[in-house]
């Protein structure tokens, strides 16, 4: 087993990431903590709450962290992700509220509850991660790893033309995790699924309809109408802005790497994220040529098995939409 914290921003692609987790019999979730970035923090975590919820793991601790960027001011993607983050799905109201540990205070307990056991993964501005280490600055070392979806290495960007939408939100956060990885001695890199692979993991209605097929003649009403109505949402956005009908579903191809880290391959490299540029505030400048001499600071997704990851999405969420959950 797997022992992961996730924090994120849900977000469509975030709720589908989190589903993947569940329907996957290796990963032990062991909470969900949540900042501000497709939508606003106390709403991703009422879309947090009731998605678990609807897929019956009420268990699942689900934190809220710090709600606005460490410097700038928040944006958030209304237009994307729709204004409370679900597309035009529905949610009930969650059974239960949030945690009483701040998302940041329970990464490091769960860090030293089980030092070397707990990987991170990150979904969202790194917000989240860069006040865990002004608490504990010995994070990097208590942690089995840390692998993001963030950054734009070698592909235009998605929130302005050189910057990814997680970095671009709060890149004094990313680059404050980057300098915490890159002073501690011994420990591994970062893994950054940037927008270079990500982009592949592009679904269509015929991925939608092997998900219907595999959830079989009477599935969960309630999750698939939430998966349907959110992804018509996010299709529909894509087709205006990115030229085709379909989503990236960029968040589900980075948990379904850290499970299994076969489905990309990485490069690792010095990168930096750009924090004053007037037209590139939130790139994270890449030194392929290594041109700076430095020693590399990510191992960055350069290719992925898109066609197994869909094969593995497809089953997993489909087969957690089969099964019955009592709400």
């Amino acid at each position: 087993m797997v022992k992961l914290i996730v924090d994120v921003d849900t977000g469509i692609d975030d709720a589908l990431a989190l589903l993947y987790l569940l329907a996957s019999p290796e990963a032990e979730l062991l909470a969900v903590t949540c900042t501000s970035g497709n939508v606003e923090a106390g709403q991703v975590a009422a879309n947090t709450l009731a998605l678990l919820d609807l897929a019956g793991r009420s268990d699942v601790e689900v934190a809220l962290g710090r709600t606005v960027p460490l410097v700038r001011p928040l944006m958030t993607a209304p237009e994307t992700h729709g204004p409370q983050g679900i597309g035009y799905a529905t949610l009930p109201e969650p059974t239960r509220g949030v945690s009483p540990r701040h998302s940041a205070d329970l990464i490091v307990a769960e860090a030293h509850r089980a030092p070397g056991e707990v990987t991170l993964i990150t979904l969202a501005p790194l917000t989240n991660i860069a006040v865990a280490l002004e608490r504990e600055p010995n994070l990097p070392h208590l942690l089995r790893g840390l692998v993001m979806m963030a950054g734009s290495y070698r592909s235009p960007g998605n929130t302005a033309p050189t910057s990814e939408w997680n970095v671009a939100v709060d890149p004094d956060a990313m680059q404050a995790v980057l300098s915490a990885w890159e002073s501690a001695e011994g420990v591994g890199r970062p893994v950054a699924l940037g927008l270079d692979v990500t982009e592949r993991a592009k679904l269509t209605p015929d991925h939608l309809g092997l998900l219907h097929a595999a959830a079989g003649p009477e599935p969960n009403g309630q999750l698939l109408s939430f998966i349907d109505e959110a992804l018509r949402f996010y299709m529909e956005f894509h087709s205006r802005y990115d030229g085709f009908y379909g989503a990236f579903i960029h968040d589900a191809l980075a948990v379904a790497a850290v499970l299994d880290p076969a489905l990309v391959t990485t490069q690792a490299l010095a990168v930096q994220v750009e924090i004053a540029g007037t037209l590139t505030s939130g790139e994270t400048v890449t030194d392929w040529r290594r041109a700076w001499g430095r020693p590399p600071t990510l191992d960055i997704a350069v290719t992925a098995d898109i066609e197994t990851f869909f094969g593995r999405f497809n089953e997993r969420v489909g087969g957690l939409v089969a099964r019955k959950v009592a709400i």
